[in-house]
């Protein structure tokens, strides 16, 4: 019987600094509140932007809790990317570690 794999995950604390931080919420949610450094792709454009997601570095992937980024990385584990892993609880896990944000609107950065 099939068994789905567990998706490799690391937690807001762990995230590296260097690492490649691609933030697939829509464009609202971006705009909102996201880390400083973070790519912007959303969920529905990965397969067009293949080509933007590094192969030869740590990708760690967010939505805002979790679930989309989770399919992210399995989409792209199954397209040959061995180096991604999930932000655990997203978004939100990354505001409450009190690790740094910005936003696009002037408001205070925020998860929405």
């Amino acid at each position: 019987m099939w068994k789905p794999q567990p998706v490799p995950w690391v937690s807001a604390d762990e995230v590296p600094d260097d690492a490649y931080l691609l933030d697939v919420r829509e464009d609202d949610e971006w705009v909102a509140g996201h880390a400083p450094e973070a790519h912007h792709v959303p969920m529905m454009e990965i397969p067009a932007r293949l080509a933007e997601v590094p192969t030869d570095a740590d990708v760690v992937v967010v939505c805002r809790m979790g679930g989309r980024s989770s399919q992210v990385v399995t989409y792209l584990a199954k397209q040959g990317w061995d180096n991604v892993r999930n932000l655990d609880g997203g978004m939100e896990a990354w505001q409450s570690a009190g690790r740094p944000m910005v936003s696009e609107d002037g408001q205070p950065a925020r998860v929405i």
